[in-house]
């Protein structure tokens, strides 16, 4: 079959596919006796949809007068709805884009619209772009955003984010907004760089997604009038109110770090109005085991069960974020001219498919539609191999001192404390829930150490190459198996490894670059669970240590933060204390 070229059909393409509708050809695929949400009426209607390769081109009461080789499905007593649309992905929460794209399909997500942090940070821009051309031959729909920043203090940071670069992303065709702002401060006062990035992605008729959480009305009205078109960050329902209130479209998150949907759904029932045209629902970058219950089935599941109208919560997961993104002429519905993304329930209330079609094949609960096209993806040919790491920790590279060390307010947000009298020996009692903690230019060319409280009571040694920035994380108890625990991670080539009493307890290989596993999304979800098991049953004291992993070097957060530039000050954009060269 002749699949969609990258990003559009070909003139041969669509003349074939008016010549379906005048019989000349037969379609591919007719979906008897379907009834369908169509999601501009509201409404379930009855009729046959026509779809040719992975199109759909007629949907209505007549069957096509050719059928040769015709694959007919009677579709009676089933409900067909849209492919779901996750419109604000990180797909390297250790699982890859591949591996998230492949486990989201499979419950009806057809669509994923993802962050490009981790391209920038990892990859040339040539690779980068191979990447998400290839990303196109999957039954999936493959979308991507560019950021502005780095949600981090970078050393180098001009050398991946400048202009001839986020212009070259914005231009692609698979980029489709700019952001998420979460230098939106910046922005609003004096980032004129990142104000002209914002305009050239309106002048190229695509979105801006802002990071606002707690903003005011005031704040919202400005970044308003400077561009943003959209916001994930609402925390309450009158957030979200609020919002769209002044025209934005607003993300409901149900996320693992941040699961609000269900309070925002209850809490949007005090409002009165018809602000639904404007939500649609993100699980914002999840670590891997919240999935188990699902991707964006879930949200829809829930949206139900709040009382939402269902013609409503399946459109906040279909056309809502189609028409934000301008893609409603190619997705989010069931309508001739639409790739053939398409649900089949066995309930209205029931928003986990019974089968899929993505692109016009059947996505079966085996992976068929993947393992075929690409059952040993070549990573490699796109740069991510295994880190090479050709350095080693000198004597004085584990002292550690620190004026100020981190104390954990929960699994993502940490305020600074005053550090009295941690010892220079090479085991900190295990009476208290203070451990050293490092961060570690992957090139080995820099450090930076403090203290940590909250993270473990126990833990000798755990080194993690998977973090915001790409640099290594050592957390631990005990400098020597901290150092045993970082020879096991540069013999794996980039991996989570943790070490007690010089024994090495836990691993979980990372071979793509260091950040993302090549396991399976079910391999891995196991493997989460035994980490976090681990960590909780060994002082951990939340319920996301992932999420911990990833942030301590995050800027967006409050109020310190280990950053490649030093321990700082993120309110006041303060370097406390410098890292130093090796």
């Amino acid at each position: 079959m002749m699949k969609e070229h990258l990003y559009r059909w070909r003139n041969k393409q669509l003349r074939e596919h008016t010549a379906v509708i005048d019989g000349e050809i037969a379609p591919t695929m007719v979906l008897k006796n379907a009834t369908y949400l169509n999601v501009y009426l509201k409404k379930w209607l009855t009729g046959h949809i026509w779809i040719y390769d992975d199109r759909i081109v007629y949907v209505g009461d007549l069957l096509p007068k050719k059928t040769k080789r015709t694959e007919i499905v009677d579709c009676t007593n089933q409900y067909l709805v849209p492919g779901y649309i996750e419109a604000h992905a990180h797909p390297f929460q250790l699982y890859n884009p591949h591996s998230l794209a492949e486990y989201a399909s499979k419950t009806g997500t057809t669509t994923l619209v993802n962050d490009n942090l981790m391209l920038l940070l990892l990859l040339r821009k040539k690779k980068a772009f191979s990447l998400l051309d290839d990303m196109q031959s999957l039954p999936v729909s493959m979308f991507w955003w560019a950021r502005f920043d780095s949600q981090s203090a970078l050393r180098d940071e001009e050398e991946f984010l400048n202009d001839e670069d986020v212009l070259d992303w914005l231009e692609h065709e698979a980029v489709i907004q700019g952001g998420e702002l979460t230098n939106w401060p910046e922005i609003l006062h004096e980032d004129d760089r990142g104000l002209y990035w914002m305009q050239e992605t309106k002048r190229m008729r695509k979105v801006v997604e802002g990071h606002f959480p707690g903003a005011s009305e005031k704040t919202l009205t400005k970044m308003k009038l400077l561009g943003t078109d959209g916001d994930h960050e609402s925390i309450n329902a009158e957030e979200v109110y609020n919002r769209v209130k002044l025209g934005y479209y607003a993300g409901l998150r149900y996320s693992s770090i941040r699961p609000d949907l269900p309070a925002l759904l209850e809490g949007l029932k005090e409002y009165d109005g018809s602000f639904f045209d404007y939500l649609f629902y993100t699980t914002d970058g999840s670590t891997p085991s919240f999935h188990e219950q699902g991707v964006i089935d879930c949200c829809i599941d829930i949206a139900i069960k709040a009382g939402v109208p269902i013609e409503d919560a399946y459109s906040m997961a279909t056309i809502n974020p189609a028409q934000y993104f301008s893609l409603g002429n190619r997705l989010g519905s069931i309508a001739p001219g639409r790739v053939a993304h398409i649900n089949f329930l066995e309930a209205k209330d029931k928003p986990t498919p019974t089968a899929v079609l993505a692109k016009g094949e059947w996505i079966n609960f085996d992976g068929y539609a993947f393992q075929n096209r690409t059952p040993n993806i070549q990573w490699k040919k796109y740069g991510l191999g295994k880190m090479k790491i050709d350095w080693s920790f000198r004597s004085d590279d584990l002292f550690i001192s620190s004026p100020l060390g981190m104390d954990m307010v929960n699994d993502v947000i940490m305020k600074p404390y005053p550090v009295k009298s941690e010892s220079q020996t090479k085991q900190l009692p295990t009476d208290h829930d203070i451990a050293y903690v490092m961060l570690v230019d992957r090139e080995g060319n820099w450090r930076i150490s403090s203290f940590l409280k909250g993270f473990t009571t126990e833990i000798g040694g755990l080194v993690s190459s998977y973090s915001n920035t790409g640099d290594i994380i050592l957390i631990g108890k005990n400098k020597d198996d901290m150092h045993k625990a970082f020879e096991r991670m540069k013999e794996l080539g980039g991996a989570i490894v943790v070490v007690q009493d010089g024994e090495i307890i836990y691993e979980l290989p990372l071979p793509l670059q260091g950040v993302m596993t090549d396991l399976s999304m079910d391999e891995l979800m196991e493997k989460e669970k035994e980490l976090k098991e681990l960590l909780i049953n060994n002082g951990y004291q939340f319920n996301d240590p992932i999420y911990t992993l990833l942030f301590l070097s995050s800027t967006h957060l409050p109020y310190i933060r280990i950053t490649p530039k030093g321990l700082m000050d993120v309110k006041k954009k303060e370097i406390l204390f410098p890292s130093v060269m090796r």
